[in-house]
């Protein structure tokens, strides 16, 4: 099998290997992330096939699912793990906007776009929310990386829509508990800014435009940002509230055992 160091048709894709720790630099082939997968070229399935990835996690509502189904190679069954955890940042204000429109109340399109406007999470808001109830959700994530289902294709792909916010949060945790250190971790999740800039960020700024909703930096930073300083403060509250990542996905149900195993295999 082929470790992938691009997956054609996503924007955000990376494999989570090279990263320092104390010892061994984190491995190849072991955990990847990217954004969702429904715009993956036939070029991309094939270099998906011929991966060594035996299971997709995808961290999307149905919902969103819906919208934009995953593209898969059909030459080779590859697992599929729906997890989902919190909708996208902008998935209330689009339904608010589009049931508004339906219902050709225009008044109460502006006052519902107000008021998501006026409540705009910021990102670290975001996290700590999604950490607060998704702990089982992330140790079912490490528990697919520690003992993969399939040990021909052991690698592990975590997705949602732009792979920086759900996904950032899964893989810095994971990342974390191995003892991947805090500055890379910050850099590989500061990474999907760039990543996401350009093309992809117009295309997800256009139909909100659409509903006459402006696109503020706060709004721009919720959409397509990932500052450094987001994840930190994620992972400083999960230090305050359960002593380490560790420890977090350990509430969530990972076992000392499979802790042990995220560790060789991702950490060496």
């Amino acid at each position: 099998m082929t470790v992938l160091t691009g997956l054609e048709g996503t924007v955000n894709f990376r494999d989570l290997g090279g990263l320092p720790t104390s010892g061994e630099p984190t491995a190849y082939g072991v955990l990847y992330r990217a954004d969702a997968l429904h715009a993956l070229t036939p070029a991309g399935e094939a270099e998906l096939a011929g991966s060594d990835i035996g299971v997709i996690v995808d961290l999307r509502t149905a919902g969103e699912r819906d919208l934009a189904p995953d593209r898969r190679p059909e030459s080779r069954a590859i697992r599929e793990e729906h997890l989902p955890l919190l909708e996208g940042a902008m998935s209330h204000i689009v339904a608010e906007a589009v049931e508004a429109r339906a219902l050709g109340d225009h008044t109460a399109f502006g006052r519902a776009a107000e008021r998501a406007m006026a409540s705009l999470p910021t990102l670290d808001e975001l996290y700590t929310q999604m950490l607060a109830h998704g702990a089982v959700t992330f140790a079912t994530i490490a528990r697919l990386v520690a003992v993969p289902p399939d040990p021909a294709h052991p690698g592990v792909l975590v997705h949602c829509t732009a792979g920086k916010d759900r996904t950032g949060v899964a893989v810095a945790l994971l990342l974390d508990a191995v003892g991947v250190e805090r500055d890379a971790i910050a850099s590989d999740y500061a990474g999907s800014a760039e990543h996401l800039s350009g093309a992809w960020l117009d295309a997800m700024t256009r139909p909100i435009k659409r509903f006459g909703i402006d696109i503020t930096p706060p709004l721009v930073e919720l959409i397509g940002g990932s500052p450094p300083a987001a994840i930190e403060k994620a992972l400083a509250w999960v230090d305050a509230t359960y002593g380490g990542s560790a420890a977090y996905l350990r509430s969530g149900g990972l076992t000392d055992d499979e802790l042990s195993a995220l560790r060789s295999r991702l950490a060496g």
